[in-house]
C-alpha cells in the first residue's frame, strides 16, 4: 500500500490480524464441505461437498450487491430492523474507507464469510434429497430475507437487539447457530424425510475425511471468534483460549456420554463433540471467563450428545444434526451469557454468577425472536420455491445417488474415496442425465 492511501487512524496490527482472520474463517466452509462429504452416504458425497461450495460464489455475489449495504449500512428508519441502501454495490466504500481501526473493505469481506458459512450449515439438515438448483436459488434467497436482516439486529451497533434489548452475542451465536439451526428444522420439515429413514442404517461413508473436514473446522475458527474482536489485543487472547477450552470440553463431554450410554468413544463423537464446544462458545466467547468457557463447552458436549437423537423421537429429518449440534448448543452458549457473563470481559453486563439478574432474560429473548424469525421465513422460502420449482429431488435420483443423477459423477471418477469403481455403487440400467 502507498503511503498516501494509508488513512489516518488505520492499525496496521489489527489490519493484519483481520486479513488472516478472514482467510481462516473462509477456510470453514471447504472445511464444513468435508465434514459434511464424510458423514452422507457415498453415492451423494460430492453433492453435499458442492452444496458448500456453490453457497461461497452465491453468497459472495448477494453480499457484494446488496447484503452488506442492508446488514451495516446506517439503520433504516431508526427501527434497528435494517441496514439502507447506502453501499449497495459497495458503493462509496474506498481503501481509504475505516470501521473502527480497519478497512471497511477488509470488514465487509470478514463479515462476508460469517454469511457464506451459516448459508452453508444448512445443507446439513436437507442432505441427500435437496435439488441443487433449488438450493442454489434458496442459498441467494435465505442470505437476503433472513440472514441480512438478523446480522443487522446483533451484529450493527444501530440493531435493535444489541443496541436496544442489549444481549450479547460476541461472534455469532445467534446470526450464526441459532439462524442456521431453525432455519435448517424448517427446510427440513418442506422437504420431508430422505427415503429409508429410521428403516436403514445411513451411517457415514468417509470417517477420516471427517476429521479432517472437523480439524479444519476448529482451526478456522479461531479466526471466527478471536477475530471478531477487530484487533490484535487482549480481548482476541481471551477469545482464542476461550474458543480452545470449550473445543476441548466438548469433545470430553460428548465421548463421556457415548462411554457410558453406549460402551464405547466413537471419532465421529469426537469431531461433534468439538464443533458443539465450539459452536456454544460462539456467542459467549467475548463474556465469559475461562472457567464459563469450560463448563459451556462441557454442557454442551453432554446435551448435544442426547439432542441428536431427537430427530427420531419426533420424526424430523435434520439428516446430519445441524439442529441437535447447531441450534441446541446455539442456545446453550447464548443462553449461558446470563450466567456466567463477568464484567471483566463485557465491560458491564453480568450474569447470574456475577450478580447480574437481567441479562439472561435478554438472553433468552433474542433467542426466541432469531429462531421464530428464522424458521418462519425460512419455511415461507422452502414451500415458494417448492411449489415454483420442486424442492425435492425425484425418488430415483435420490435413490441412484444426486452425484451421479445431478453432477453425472461420482466420487471415485477423481480418485476422492480410493479405487473403487462408480458402478459398483449406481444401477448399471441408470443412465446419468446431464447435470
Amino acid at each position: 500500500m502507498l503511503l498516501a492511501d494509508t488513512p489516518a487512524g488505520l492499525d496496521t496490527g489489527d489490519t493484519a490480524w483481520l486479513l488472516a482472520s478472514t482467510a481462516l474463517v473462509l477456510l470453514m466452509t471447504p472445511g464444513l464441505a468435508l465434514f459434511y462429504g464424510g458423514m452422507v452416504r457415498t453415492k451423494s458425497a460430492l453433492n453435499m461437498i458442492m452444496m458448500s461450495f456453490v453457497s461461497i460464489a452465491v453468497v459472495t455475489v448477494v453480499w457484494l450487491l446488496a447484503g452488506y449495504s442492508l446488514a451495516f449500512a446506517p439503520d433504516l428508519g431508526g427501527l434497528g430492523l435494517i441496514g439502507g441502501p447506502d453501499h449497495l454495490g459497495m458503493a462509496g466504500i474506498t481503501p481509504a474507507s475505516l470501521t473502527g481501526k480497519v478497512p471497511t473493505l477488509l470488514f465487509a469481506t470478514f463479515q462476508l464469510t460469517f454469511a457464506i458459512i451459516t448459508a452453508a450449515l444448512i445443507s446439513g439438515a436437507v442432505a441427500d434429497r435437496a435439488k441443487f438448483g433449488a438450493w442454489v436459488l434458496f442459498t441467494a434467497v435465505w442470505t437476503l430475507l433472513v440472514y441480512v436482516p438478523v446480522a443487522h439486529w446483533v451484529f450493527a451497533p444501530d440493531g435493535w437487539i444489541l443496541s436496544r434489548l442489549g444481549a450479547l452475542d460476541f461472534a455469532g451465536g445467534l446470526v450464526v447457530e441459532v439462524n442456521c439451526g431453525a432455519s435448517g428444522l424448517a427446510l427440513a420439515l418442506v422437504l420431508g424425510p430422505r427415503l429409508g429413514f429410521r428403516k436403514e442404517a445411513m451411517r457415514p461413508h468417509n470417517l477420516p475425511l471427517v476429521l479432517l473436514g472437523a480439524g479444519l473446522l476448529w482451526f478456522g475458527w479461531f479466526g471466527f471468534n478471536a477475530g471478531s474482536a477487530l484487533g490484535a489485543n487482549g480481548t482476541a487472547a481471551a477469545v482464542l483460549l476461550n474458543t480452545q477450552a470449550a473445543g476441548c470440553t466438548g469433545l470430553l463431554g460428548w465421548l463421556l456420554v457415548e462411554k457410558k450410554r453406549d460402551g464405547h468413544a466413537t471419532t465421529l463423537g469426537a469431531a461433534s463433540g468439538a464443533v458443539a464446544g465450539l459452536v456454544a462458545i460462539t456467542p459467549s466467547c467475548g463474556s465469559v471467563d475461562l472457567l464459563g468457557a469450560l463448563v459451556i463447552g462441557l454442557v454442551a458436549g453432554v446435551v448435544c450428545c442426547y439432542a441428536v437423537s431427537w430427530k427420531f423421537r419426533f420424526g424430523y429429518d435434520d439428516s446430519l444434526d445441524v439442529v441437535g449440534v447447531h441450534l441446541v448448543a446455539g442456545v446453550i452458549g447464548t443462553v449461558l451469557i446470563g450466567v456466567f457473563a463477568s464484567a471483566v470481559m463485557t465491560g458491564g453486563a453480568t450474569g447470574l454468577l456475577h450478580g447480574g439478574f437481567t441479562q439472561i432474560g435478554k438472553q433468552l429473548l433474542a433467542v426466541l425472536v432469531v429462531g421464530g424469525y428464522a424458521f418462519g421465513v425460512t419455511y415461507g422460502i422452502g414451500k415458494v420455491i417448492d411449489r415454483v420449482m420442486g424442492f425435492r429431488a425425484p425418488a430415483e435420483h435420490e435413490l441412484t445417488g444426486l452425484d451421479l443423477a445431478v453432477h453425472a459423477e461420482t466420487a471415485y471418477d477423481h480418485g476422492v474415496l480410493g479405487h473403487g469403481s462408480a458402478a459398483s455403487h449406481a444401477p448399471t440400467a441408470v443412465k446419468a442425465p446431464v447435470a
